[in-house]
């Protein structure tokens, strides 16, 4: 037990010794790089830092450009989805002498059963002509039943029931903004018909679970472009089709 003491003590002399020791051995560690690979060295991390500022200035150049880009869609696509909003309402609403606003000044609505727009069949009304038809008993052939292939004949409060407002619309499960939702057989030509369009899709992904989503309905709102104003081209009925 009394030898721990002088043990500890050996070992304390042999740490300092070795300190000692190395302490005065000589530096043997190479010489540092000369002056010219200093300096080049300098001249390079200085070039690189440069680089560095100028990469930095150059991407917050273009994030504000996307940021400037995104702004500007994202106003469009809000003013247009805003117009659509307001129509939707103006049609739950049957108030068709406010719709009459909306209505393209010189191409006016055109009505459209289903999902394929046909431009020699589908019918079209001015602005004016809106403001008169709901109470009106005239009949009109809206063009032909999918399937069976009989006419739509019906007065325009009869078309309005069941091919533009035979939904809630106002309130659907979904909307698409310049996106196509409901899908079925009928050929959709809304690009071919509206060039110059876009439309907003009121869509009801179905409501019986037994038909597995084949008794969907979508009522797409189709709007031109006039001096910065969005009005109503087309009104566009859809379904699953045969």
């Amino acid at each position: 037990m009394k030898s721990k003491p002088i043990i500890v003590i050996v070992m304390l002399l042999v740490l300092i010794v070795g300190a000692s020791f190395y302490g005065c051995a000589p530096n043997n560690t190479p010489a540092g790089p000369s002056s010219e690979l200093e300096a080049e060295l300098a001249e390079k991390e200085a070039l690189i830092s440069q680089l560095i500022a100028e990469k930095a200035g150059l991407e917050s150049k273009v994030a504000e450009l996307q940021r400037q880009i995104d702004a500007a869609s994202g106003t469009q696509s809000s003013s247009l989805l805003s117009s659509a909003l307001t129509v939707v309402e103006l049609l739950q609403n049957q108030d068709m002498g406010s719709l009459s606003a909306h209505v393209h000044p010189a191409q006016g609505v055109r009505f459209s059963p289903y999902g394929y727009i046909n431009l020699q069949e589908n019918l079209v009304f001015s602005a004016q002509d809106i403001t008169t038809l709901l109470p009106g008993s005239q009949v009109y052939n809206w063009g032909a039943f999918d399937g069976s292939g009989d006419p739509i004949d019906f007065t325009f409060s009869d078309y309005y029931d069941r091919f533009i407002y035979d939904k809630d619309f106002a309130d659907p499960h979904m909307i698409g903004n310049n996106i196509v939702i409901g899908t079925g057989n009928t050929l959709i030509n809304l690009d071919q018909a509206y060039p110059n369009g876009s439309f907003v899709e009121f869509h009801f992904t179905g409501f019986d679970s037994q038909y597995l989503g084949m008794d969907w309905k979508s009522l797409r709102l189709v709007f031109e472009d006039v001096n910065g104003s969005w009005f109503l081209v087309g009104i566009v009925h859809d379904e699953w089709t045969i």
